[in-house]
């Protein structure tokens, strides 16, 4: 199943718009974006293909970790990852 993963790192400055592009540079090939411009966190949603969410969380956070390092971002803690499940295909009641 696929899973979407939002994670979040918080640290002690503001971050520039060049440091965000990098970000989302280095998490594309996970189907990522990223946010955080101005602000003092940054993050990513990305896609993860895994069993179940604790999966898909324990999977995505070190992609997470070495996006942000590819990135050259601070290395400051994941406070927040958040797994929400999606289908493939949807069904719709008529």
């Amino acid at each position: 199943m696929k899973w979407s993963v939002s994670i979040q790192a918080e640290g002690d400055r503001i971050l520039e718009i060049q440091e965000i592009v990098a970000l989302a540079d280095a998490v594309a090939t996970m189907d990522g974006i990223a946010s955080g411009i101005g602000t003092m966190t940054y993050g990513a949603q990305i896609v993860i293909e895994a069993e179940s969410s604790d999966d898909a969380a324990n999977l995505a956070v070190p992609l997470f970790i070495a996006a942000a390092a590819d990135a050259k971002l601070p290395d400051w803690p994941v406070v927040r990852a958040e797994v929400i499940g999606f289908e493939d295909e949807f069904e719709y009641d008529e």
